[in-house]
């Protein structure tokens, strides 16, 4: 299936005419790369869409790479990172202060730099934060810093809430009886001009903790989340993944490389953590039709990957790859004979959109996605996968058993269907709707229509 850069971006161009000299740069504080995570994905996205359509400057604002080194989290060895587009600047302020501060070095580090790049633009600015916790307050005290100065540029905030922000601070927050903290994280949002989430399960979320918060306190975030809150579904590079099948010997030079061929695997890829379900795939896996026939790789890095590896260490039909670059994700996707997320809720973390569910759809090729109703999953999918209860191994026994029954043409519709679903996610299209409201619509008045598809 061919499609054109002028078919995804469809209804986007009026911006070029209109709006674009209204809204010149674009700032974005996030987890960026090499961190293995779908907004640090969807960052990139947005700043490569900003260059494609002409603003003045891009800027990601994000972390010190030792830092990230020493953090915990999950990332790709540097050497598979993608380089980004010319025009684009990746800030990583190092901390400032000393031992004596015991706390907020970074915070600090990142707040000032996002006024030392204010103080060098002219025009209207969208800063735009992925990740309330702590990148919330780090943009707010950049802002409300600035504007002291009393000089151009104009800044338009936007605020991104992710599930962790809820399910990992506010909920924990008022578990631990630490109201206070919950109230920060609320206020801040609201503090915005444009609060965002990435799906209606997360908007839900964040209001559901606005009614918490409310009752312990007499506060009324709960109205003022679900007058303002609006979804702003993540950032994906459409093209890049639906040219894929343009070239089919580049896909089959990227499988040989790993010992694979078109048909041959099930997928699965993302972090490697308990909320992610990849336990629960091998188990599932080594009871199905496909358990010999077609092997499994495990795509990703995380918490569990030590663990996992120990699991499957004397298992042929099972390999763990932890050093997928993004230029072979997508062919791996486009080749395999199924990909699987079975992501599950877990108290740390709910899958609040699914990117990967996304991109896989886009990527096209035979092998259908199955996956969970979890979270905002069904958002990312539409439906057009096949889909087992979270936690439940035998459904996922059965999903994987009911690909080896089907026709490649029943694979095919399925997939042709799935991808036509995903390309509302093209990312020129969701920053058009971000810039229109930065450039044209004040905080009262944003429509849910200007950013959802």
């Amino acid at each position: 299936m061919s499609v054109s850069l002028e078919h995804l971006t469809a209804g986007s161009g009026s911006f070029h005419q209109r709006d674009l000299v209204k809204v010149s740069h674009l700032i974005m504080v996030v987890r960026a790369d090499p961190i293995i995570c779908g907004h640090s994905t969807e960052a990139r996205n947005l700043a490569e869409a900003g260059i494609e359509m002409g603003l003045e400057s891009v800027h990601i604002v994000t972390y010190p790479i030792d830092v990230l080194e020493e953090s915990g989290l999950p990332l790709k060895p540097l050497e598979t990172v993608s380089h980004y587009s010319a025009g684009i600047k990746v800030c990583r302020p190092n901390p400032v202060g000393d031992y004596k501060v015991l706390d907020g070095r970074l915070g600090y580090a990142l707040s000032g730099e996002l006024v030392d790049i204010l103080h060098g633009l002219h025009g209207r600015v969208m800063l735009m934060d992925l990740y309330l916790v702590p990148h919330g307050q780090m943009v707010m005290n950049a802002v409300r810093t600035f504007e002291n100065v009393e000089r151009s540029p104009d800044v338009f905030t936007v605020g991104e809430a992710v599930g962790s922000d809820i399910t990992n601070v506010v909920r924990n927050a008022l578990e631990a009886g630490q109201t206070g903290a919950a109230q920060m994280v609320l206020a801040n949002y609201l503090d915005h001009d444009l609060p965002v989430a990435v799906s209606e399960f997360t908007r839900d979320m964040i209001i559901e903790s606005g009614e918490a918060v409310d009752a312990e306190l007499g506060t009324d975030f709960a109205n003022q989340l679900r007058k303002r809150v609006q979804i702003s579904y993540p950032a994906i590079d459409t093209v890049a993944y639906i040219s894929i099948e343009e070239n089919l010997q580049r896909v089959d030079e990227v499988l040989s490389s790993r010992a694979l061929e078109r048909d041959g695997y099930v997928m699965f890829l993302s972090r490697i953590a308990p909320a992610k379900g990849v336990d629960d795939l091998i188990a599932a896996y080594r009871e199905s039709e496909l358990y010999g026939v077609k092997k499994l790789i495990i795509c990703g890095n995380g918490p569990m990957k030590e663990q996992i590896r120990g699991l499957v260490c004397e298992d042929p039909s099972i390999e763990v790859l932890d050093d997928v670059s993004d230029e072979e994700k997508g062919a791996l996707m486009y080749g395999c004979y199924a990909w699987c997320l079975p992501s599950k809720p877990q108290p740390e973390f709910v899958e609040t959109f699914g990117i990967a569910v996304a991109e896989k759809m886009l990527a096209g090729g035979l092998g259908p996605v199955i996956t969970t109703e979890t979270g905002g999953i069904p958002e990312a999918s539409g439906g057009n996968c096949l889909q087992h209860a979270a936690g439940d191994i035998e459904a996922l026994r059965d999903c994987l058993n009911e690909v080896a029954s089907m026709s490649d043409d029943e694979r095919r519709a399925l997939s042709e269907r799935a991808r036509r679903f995903a390309y509302q996610f093209d990312r020129r299209n969701v920053l058009t709707r971000l810039l229109r409201s930065a450039a044209t619509v004040s905080s009262e008045s944003v429509d849910v229509a200007t950013l959802t598809v």
